[in-house]
């Protein structure tokens, strides 16, 4: 028998997978400056992470795994055209 009510465990993923979303749209925004290769695919990999726990929340982890990807793509263009290095 678990301790804690099955209606508050929902919420707390829910509140994982928030979180968990906005740092993938912080890491996507920061892909486009930085190093797309290694914060841009940790990103997508956090953000796929919060679209697997998120139950309420699936438009804002929707959001986190499109930010992130987009920031990933929009970083690696950068840095084609810049010539600057991918990781």
């Amino acid at each position: 028998m678990s301790a804690v009510p099955a209606e508050s465990r929902g919420r707390q993923a829910d509140n994982v997978a928030g979180y968990l979303a906005a740092i993938a749209m912080a890491g996507g925004a920061i892909a486009v400056a930085y190093r797309p290769v290694l914060v841009g695919v940790f990103s997508i990999f956090v953000a796929f992470l919060a679209a697997a726990l998120a139950d309420r929340n699936r438009r804002l982890a929707a959001a986190g795994v499109a930010i992130a990807a987009a920031g990933w793509l929009t970083g690696m263009i950068v840095c084609i055209f810049t010539s600057r290095p991918l990781w």
